[in-house]
């Protein structure tokens, strides 16, 4: 179960990224990541009602509450270095190296004493370069710094997001992934009154930023969910495979071609994942 929702998890991730690079191309990436969080904070507040989800605060550092303001925080400076880097055209260095992220949770999750079987280190392994490659890694042409140091610092702003997100979601996922939107939400209204603007969006631009909104909440609470029901350096690590996703799209969508090496990734995921299945 936690591997089916981590796969399904990175689906809409990389189906959010895509869309996210796209409208990043028009509008400041703050502003997409500032309102794309917003409708996703309505939407979670929308399930909450529903699922009758909600845990009384507690403020210890591993309860949802910090770890979800501090999870918002690392995500948005994240999601904005994203945003940004896929704007700069180069998206075959952007996103591999934001893929990465999962190395820091999938870190901090054996440090704290998960143990993995010698498959599942080999899958992961595979699954991780996987990913990487899915991506369509550009150094032929070598390494610009700027879309090289937003990759960077959105692999940073990820994978520390996604460690308060596993710790938060001990407490409640849910209720996790709606403290990060609260936060988002607060830097996002701050940027908008010092800049004195909300981006540009036209109303033709909504259902996009809400297709953004929604599906990187919905993968935010499947992940943490995934969190709680099985190995956390496995979960994080399937959930980065939301490159090949993005990959997908732009074959499909954009109709760019797709590399040899990005067909090779995208065997090397799949085998990964089959080999941590199999453990």
């Amino acid at each position: 179960m936690a591997i089916a929702l981590a796969l399904f998890s990175s689906v809409l991730w990389g189906s959010a990224d895509f869309q996210g690079g796209r409208l990043a191309k028009k509008h400041p990436a703050f502003a997409v990541t500032g309102i794309s969080q917003a409708i996703g904070l309505l939407f979670g507040l929308i399930v909450l009602l529903i699922s009758n989800g909600w845990v009384a605060p507690n403020f210890d550092l591993g309860g949802y509450f910090v770890s979800g303001i501090f999870a918002g925080i690392a995500g948005y400076l994240g999601l904005s270095c994203l945003y940004a880097g896929l704007a700069t055209g180069r998206m075959g260095v952007v996103s591999p190296i934001s893929s990465l992220s999962a190395i820091i949770p999938a870190t901090y999750a054996l440090i704290q004493g998960e143990i993995l079987s010698l498959t599942q280190g080999i899958g992961i392994t595979i699954a991780l370069l996987g990913a990487f490659c899915a991506s369509g890694p550009e150094v032929s042409q070598g390494l610009s710094l700027k879309p090289l140091a937003l990759a960077v610092g959105a692999a940073l702003g990820f994978g520390i997001s996604l460690t308060f997100m596993a710790q938060g979601s001990l407490t409640s996922a849910l209720m996790t992934m709606i403290m990060m939107r609260v936060a988002t939400l607060v830097i996002s209204f701050i940027l908008a009154l010092k800049i004195r603007s909300i981006g540009g969006f036209t109303p033709k631009d909504i259902p996009s930023v809400a297709l953004i909104g929604i599906a990187d909440f919905t993968a935010n609470l499947l992940i943490g969910i995934a969190c709680t029901r099985g190995l956390v350096s496995v979960v994080m690590v399937i959930g980065s495979l939301f490159p090949i996703m993005t990959a997908i799209l732009a074959f499909k969508i954009l109709h760019e071609r797709l590399q040899k090496i990005q067909y090779i990734g995208i065997v090397l995921a799949v085998a990964g994942v089959a080999l941590i299945s199999s453990a």
